[in-house]
């Protein structure tokens, strides 16, 4: 079987959600904590960034494309590989934020119950997610450092 930019998408994605579902549903669960909590699949998620956004600046397709503006990035995202590599970049670094906003919810005591929307927001919108647990952490502040 050839390695497509499909094929990998669609073994990326249900990898991602498995990270998801086990921080909704089981966040203090020893496999979320040593496979999601830990930032192993994020990691594997940056990993597989590297060598798709590597593929096409080594590709064929190197010269297309940029990031100095809307027609570039426009012209980059033309490339499946490069396409593909920033869905993966989304992936990566929207489980990285529900890591995030899990682990800051735990040392605040937040009920997860409340939590769960902005995973949930977080998961599909990104920014959304993010600001809707900056809004909530304001009412569960930090513990205390002991000196």
């Amino acid at each position: 079987m050839a390695i497509t930019p499909d094929s990998l998408f669609a073994f990326a994605n249900p990898i991602t959600m498995v990270g998801w579902v086990l921080l909704l549903v089981a966040p203090r669960w020893s496999l979320t904590r040593r496979l999601v909590l830990s930032g192993a699949l994020p990691l594997v998620l940056a990993v597989a960034y590297v060598l798709l956004i590597g593929s096409h600046y080594l590709g064929a397709s190197a010269s297309e494309g940029g990031f100095s503006s809307l027609q570039e990035v426009t012209a980059l995202f033309r490339d499946p590989w490069a396409l593909l590599a920033g869905w993966v970049h989304y992936l990566c670094f929207d489980l990285s934020i529900g890591i995030w906003e899990t682990h800051d919810a735990q040392k605040r005591g937040v009920p997860h119950l409340l939590l769960v929307p902005a995973l949930l927001l977080t998961f599909l919108f990104g920014p959304l997610g993010l600001l809707l647990y900056a809004l909530l952490r304001r009412w569960y502040p930090a513990p205390a450092l002991a000196s």
